[in-house]
């Protein structure tokens, strides 16, 4: 494994939803930096905000950032901003969420970074919030923004809103801006059978974690209680970790309740979804669906997906692609407006394919790649990808037993041997193209130029580190193969004596994808200088492909046993 460079994502909301010009000027200046990357514009008309979305390394993303400010100071006037969603400045919110290879603390550095630079620069004052704030009474967004844009300069002259950096005098059009850092956050709106934002705003008070403001006595109407200090009192909501308010939105007609998730592990999207739907329930409305604005990381989706078909008592060990399916049809994801899995999903967006290029063929192609002149994609490749067919057949079997009329009571013990099954195909599928990666990385070590001095040494070195990879990857083709006989054993023991053939050949597959990745070890090995290193390979794989003739013996006797049983089904 190597380790990723720094990766951080920015998302700041600009106070402009309308006017297609001044947004594509602002993001103009973000895709202008080198090193970022822009994923996502979401504009929202009744909000009159935008929400961009975008990565690269730490430098250029701060960089990107402060441009980005600079262009919706000049273009945005706030003083004729309407919208429905509160707000205090042209550039309102600018977060920086740690992805890969970079602390929440230093986020937080990044944030102070870019706050100076607008403040002392464009003269904007800025308040730090969530975790770059400098006092606890400004980690909260939505105190850092009460009395939004129009409360501004009155709330700049109490000394203890004193921005962090910039003058205490609001910008005269562009307002003030928050700059922070934080976990990623899901911007995630619920859409109701209703245009009213009263009733949509009980949803929200019954979810959020704030909850509502408590009434003396039962009635709704009754008076604010307080406590001895004369602060309000708040009955709490039912979600932690939940911002959420309701609104009407007029190009759709419904009211919504909008939610921030800020901490998807503990609260995640289908949990609010849930809740919010009881809610609405117990009110005598109903949940049509729902929007996710701006991205979702894909795990957040997928989390879905796997709870509504737990919900239905369905196996779990189902493709990436049909967990991300149950997900938008059970969240009504695309209740208002197509939703795109490409274009909404973070993952997707930073990746141009899901699978490598050789995994990406179809079977015919592939076959002819591998028929090809080219040395490669050899039998490292043809190894990992008969290991992953041989997966896919044990782990259809679990799901076909998961779902076997009369078997309802099993469905969470097949569910898990499909699950277990589908992670060894996607290991196995991932091989395919890392054996090829392998082979390529060797053969351009052995291009290296060593007439020169030190040549010789760095050729030498690159040589060995780039066999070792070419024996790692069909090393681990073996264990993901002899790994995912457990599946195939279990379901020669217990599964659908119907699917007993399917079995037998995904066990004859696995068998033959760790004998042939043992043949590609084997001939590597012989490359290899670090004896002490080859011996221990050496064992390891031996050992392994025992493992796996020992399997197939013991499959293909349990399914011997099955097919001489007249009334097997």
């Amino acid at each position: 494994m190597y380790a990723q460079p720094p990766l951080v994502e920015c998302v700041p909301n600009f106070s402009e939803g309308r006017d297609r010009a001044v947004i594509e000027r602002i993001t103009a200046r973000i895709a202008a930096v080198e090193g970022v990357r822009l994923l996502d514009v979401d504009p929202g008309r009744a909000t009159n905000r935008t929400v961009v979305t975008f990565v690269g390394a730490p430098q250029p993303v701060v960089e990107a950032a402060f441009q980005a400010i600079r262009e919706a100071a000049e273009l945005i006037d706030m003083r004729r901003h309407r919208g429905e969603h509160p707000r205090m400045g042209a550039t309102d919110v600018c977060p920086f969420v740690p992805i890969n290879g970079i602390t929440m603390d230093e986020a937080s550095e990044l944030a102070r970074e870019l706050a100076a630079r607008v403040g002392e620069e464009l003269g904007i004052p800025v308040f730090l919030y969530e975790r770059a704030a400098t006092r606890p009474d400004r980690a909260n967004l939505a105190k850092v923004r009460e009395g939004e844009f129009e409360g501004l300069a009155a709330k700049l002259e109490r000394p203890e809103w004193r921005p962090d950096f910039g003058p205490a005098r609001p910008h005269a059009t562009a307002g003030a801006t928050a700059i922070g850092a934080r976990e990623f956050l899901v911007a995630y709106n619920i859409n109701l059978n209703t245009t009213s934002t009263r009733r949509a705003n009980a949803v929200a008070f019954d979810i959020r974690e704030r909850g509502r403001m408590a009434r003396v006595g039962d009635s709704l109407a009754g008076p604010i209680a307080r406590d001895q200090e004369g602060e309000v009192i708040w009955e709490p909501g039912a979600l932690k970790h939940v911002k959420a308010i309701g609104w009407f939105i007029e190009e759709y007609g419904i009211a919504q309740v909008s939610c921030n998730l800020t901490n998807i592990h503990e609260t995640p999207v289908h949990m609010a979804f849930e809740e919010a739907r009881r809610s609405a329930e117990a009110r005598g409305m109903r949940v049509t669906g729902s929007e996710l604005v701006g991205l979702v990381p894909l795990e957040a989706v997928l989390e879905a997906g796997r709870y509504f078909l737990r919900k239905q008592q369905r196996s779990l060990g189902v493709p990436e692609a049909e967990l991300v399916k149950i997900a938008v049809r059970s969240l009504g994801l695309d209740d208002l407006a197509p939703f795109d899995p490409a274009a909404k999903i973070i993952e997707y967006r930073m990746t141009e394919r899901r699978v490598g290029p050789l995994a990406g063929l179809d079977l015919a192609a592939f076959a002819d790649e591998t028929a090809s002149e080219s040395p490669a994609p050899g039998g490292g490749s043809v190894a990992a990808y008969v290991g992953a067919l041989g997966a896919a057949l044990g782990t259809m079997v679990a799901n076909l037993s998961a779902h076997r009329r009369g078997w309802d009571d099993r469905w969470e013990e097949f569910s898990g041997w499909a699950v277990r099954g589908m992670r060894h195909k996607d290991a196995l599928v991932r091989l395919v193209d890392e054996d090829t990666r392998a082979f390529d990385g060797l053969m351009a070590a052995f291009r290296l130029p060593s007439s020169g001095p030190g040549e010789s040494a760095a050729r030498d070195a690159a040589i060995e580190a780039a066999t070792r990879q070419a024996i790692e990857v069909p090393l681990a083709v073996m264990r993901a193969a002899v790994e995912s006989m457990d599946v195939m054993r279990a379901m020669a023991e217990s599964g659908m004596s119907s699917s007993a053939s399917d079995v037998g050949v995904a066990a004859l597959c696995a068998h033959a994808a760790a004998r042939g990745a043992h043949l590609n070890v084997r001939i590597n090995l012989r490359g290899v200088t670090d004896d002490a290193y080859a011996q221990r390979v050496g064992t390891e794989a031996l050992e392994l492909e025992r493992r796996a003739a020992a399997a197939e013996v013991e499959v293909l006797a349990l399914i011997e046993r099955n097919l001489a049983r007249p009334d097997a089904v």
